[in-house]
């Protein structure tokens, strides 16, 4: 495996074919959802568009059809982890998680055409919207650990959880307001006030 110029392991020929395919299948998915709509596709179709079997398929996504579009939990963590832990010297961990939030989906301040239309399938597809708000509260035990680790509180503290739910509660919650970016505002003004030493 080759290294790159940052001294880190380039992906290998696998992975590459890896990656590739994962990608293949994701976009042939998107297009067919935005085509079709969700319900109207099958994974056959999908693993056909993508020149694969639906096997193939299955072994990228376990999570079936949802998991071609959203994923799955891992990408969420390792994200949130990185926004609480890598903040500013001065910045608290609630205007990170804010400014983590700011900067994807529905909040995303110029998405492309085709983003807002698969923000609005996600958003209009209850399937996908569960799937979604499910993705997003897996992360509940790990961002209260995170939160814990960084602020030096008890990890059994059970308002962090409760904190960390919250957090994790706002694409769902906020995903039907006229202005997104402004219900994220206002969340986050009364999770500040509901721990401000955070």
């Amino acid at each position: 495996m080759a290294e790159t110029k940052t001294g880190e392991k380039a992906p290998g020929r696998r992975e590459r074919k890896k990656a590739a395919t994962r990608k293949a299948l994701s976009d042939a998915a998107l297009e067919l959802f935005l085509e079709r709509g969700f319900d109207k596709v099958t994974v056959a179709q999908i693993a056909e568009a993508a020149d694969t079997a639906v096997t193939t398929l299955f072994a990228h996504f376990p999570g079936g059809k949802e998991a071609l579009i959203l994923g799955d939990s891992a990408e969420r963590e390792a994200s949130l982890t990185a926004a609480v832990r890598g903040r500013g010297g001065n910045e608290s961990v609630l205007d990170a998680l804010h400014r983590f939030f700011a900067g994807r989906g529905i909040f995303s301040p110029d998405p492309d055409n085709t983003f807002r239309r698969q923000v609005r399938l996600i958003t209009e597809t209850p399937q996908l919207r569960r799937y979604a708000r499910d993705l997003w509260t897996a992360c509940e035990s790990t961002l209260a650990r995170v939160i814990a680790e960084e602020t030096g509180r008890d990890p059994d503290d059970v308002s962090l959880r409760v904190l960390a739910r919250y957090v994790l509660e706002i694409p769902d919650l906020t995903s039907d307001a006229p202005e997104p970016t402004r219900a994220l505002d206002t969340v986050f003004t009364h999770l500040r006030r509901g721990w401000p030493e955070l």
